[in-house]
């Protein structure tokens, strides 16, 4: 089943969106903002999509600006940082068995699909 974490309110979202459920393969959405998920789960999208947990900050949100820009955090500290402040986490980002994209261009997703 393909997943995706998905923030109605985020345009490039609904995109990411449109395109999983034109793909007729089962799906299941995720709402991080209002379902934080576990950080056990934040690591496991981490491993999937392969990056740092820096790499997933959407670093032009204010409460980044404001709380972590210029500090030296620590990989934990950061994800810590999405758990508490889910706005931080880039979106959407769709999970396809084991592998896992950033819709950001949205044929990232379509690429993912394919497979």
């Amino acid at each position: 089943m393909i997943k995706i974490y998905h923030n109605p309110r985020c345009r490039k979202s609904r995109e990411g969106l449109a395109i999983v459920e034109t793909s007729g393969k089962d799906y299941e959405i995720i709402n991080y903002l209002e379902v934080v998920p576990a950080k056990k789960e934040l690591c496991e999208v981490l491993d999937y999509l392969s990056l740092s947990p820096i790499n997933l900050v959407r670093k032009n949100e204010a409460i980044w600006k404001e709380k972590f820009k210029g500090r030296t955090l620590s990989d934990d500290q950061i994800i810590d940082a999405m758990l508490k402040y889910p706005k931080l986490i880039e979106r959407p980002i769709v999970i396809k068995g084991d592998k896992a994209v950033i819709g950001r261009p949205s044929d990232t997703i379509v690429e993912l699909l394919k497979h």
